[in-house]
């Protein structure tokens, strides 16, 4: 293998790849990339048990070829060199690849390309059928549902994203059991067949880690495709794959969980609602994360928080509202209450409770078809 590439390009490519390197193995190939000459293009791959990422650059190729090296000393080696052209060369005999860069010279060892696992690739897979979904809509409704799921591996059912295409709608639902997060949006075609799977939230937070770093235009889409045996999904975008493997179970009835009706409804300003928070857990944070919210009507309401610390102290911010039904006065997670604050870009939001013992829902107002739903199990004051 001979093979030219710039080294912005392979930096970028590595980058985009490297986050799907496996840190413990018991497979000494699976912490390497694999590096492969495919149609006049370089093809950089990694994957570890849950994901691969395949990533094709630009390249002059001179030779055909392929290896597998250390991802870690690869990565640093590149990203320490000048912005010029990095010649490569395999030696077949001792599976060493040769690098050079202006003045800067390195042999890496590596291990034989046949030992690295196979990671399917749209080309390959073309026959099955696809649905396409705008980058920048599916990021923004990664990034409003991801941080719900559980991180628990002891519940491998909540540490994925429930991903159903029914029609028009596409919808995320993630759950850790505390707080569930429901994002739904209408696709510009109709999906031929309905569809319900389990993604990893892993996956696709590394999804939306790589639209935002490629410079996409407005007609390119990402096409989501799940394999015939229902076991995989590929995501594929210009120039980048991306596979997961899917969490086969059964996900839990997330409407039954979402409150259908409220005794107290307050409508207040998303910005507003998160600086008072966010200062609230400053005093919460040693004491269980616990906010007490005292939700007030009248003309204007207002909304109160109050958190305490034994250790530190306490605090108290109000803040207005538009108030109707009754008053409330509830605790609940601060750092749940910042997460999904922080994720609503709507001037305001609705929040909405049936009791102090009842979940709390938060919803953007004037969302139009962006539908967000967002609730929280309230906690129990100490």
């Amino acid at each position: 293998m001979r093979v030219s590439v710039l080294q912005e390009n392979l930096a970028k490519g590595l980058s985009i790849v490297g986050r799907a390197v496996a840190t413990r193995s018991t497979l000494p190939v699976l912490s390497n990339i694999l590096l492969e000459t495919d149609n006049a293009q370089l093809k950089l791959a990694a994957m570890n048990m849950e994901i691969g990422i395949n990533c094709w650059i630009g390249a002059m190729i001179d030779e055909e070829g392929q290896i597998t090296v250390p991802a870690r000393l690869l990565s640093d080696f590149v990203n320490s060199l000048p912005k010029e052209r990095i010649d490569m060369e395999l030696q077949i005999r001792t599976q060493t690849l040769h690098l050079r860069c202006a003045h800067y010279e390195a042999n890496i060892h590596g291990i034989d390309a046949s030992e690295f696992p196979i990671i399917p690739t749209h080309r390959r897979e073309t026959g099955l059928p696809t649905i396409e979904v705008p980058p920048e809509k599916l990021r923004r409704m990664i990034e409003q549902v991801a941080f719900a799921a559980a991180t628990d591996e002891s519940r491998p059912t909540l540490t994925g994203v429930f991903t159903q295409f029914d029609g028009d709608r596409l919808t995320l639902v993630a759950t850790d059991g505390y707080r569930l997060a429901v994002r739904s949006t209408v696709l510009e075609e109709a999906v031929p067949v309905a569809l319900g799977v389990i993604i990893p939230a892993r996956a696709l937070a590394e999804l939306s880690r790589i639209i935002g770093s490629l410079e996409l235009g407005e007609e390119e889409g990402v096409e989501v495709t799940v394999t015939e045996a229902r076991n995989q999904v590929m995501f594929h975008l210009p120039g980048v794959d991306l596979v997961s493997q899917l969490v086969e179970a059964n996900f839990p009835d997330y409407k039954k969980i979402v409150p259908t009706s409220y005794n107290t409804r307050a409508v207040v300003d998303t910005e507003e609602f998160l600086r008072a928070m966010r200062v609230s857990y400053l005093f919460a944070r040693d004491s269980a994360n616990i906010v007490r919210v005292n939700i007030e009507p009248g003309d204007p309401g207002r909304i109160l928080l109050t958190a305490s610390s034994k250790e530190m102290g306490d605090n108290e911010a109000e803040i207005e509202a538009t108030v109707e039904g009754e008053p409330l006065e509830a605790s609940f997670n601060g750092k749940f209450m910042i997460d999904v604050l922080s994720v609503i870009d709507t001037p305001q939001v609705v929040f909405e409770a049936i009791s102090p013992t009842r979940p709390g829902v938060f919803r953007p107002v004037g969302a139009g078809d962006e539908e967000y739903t967002h609730v929280i199990m309230p906690m129990s004051p100490k």
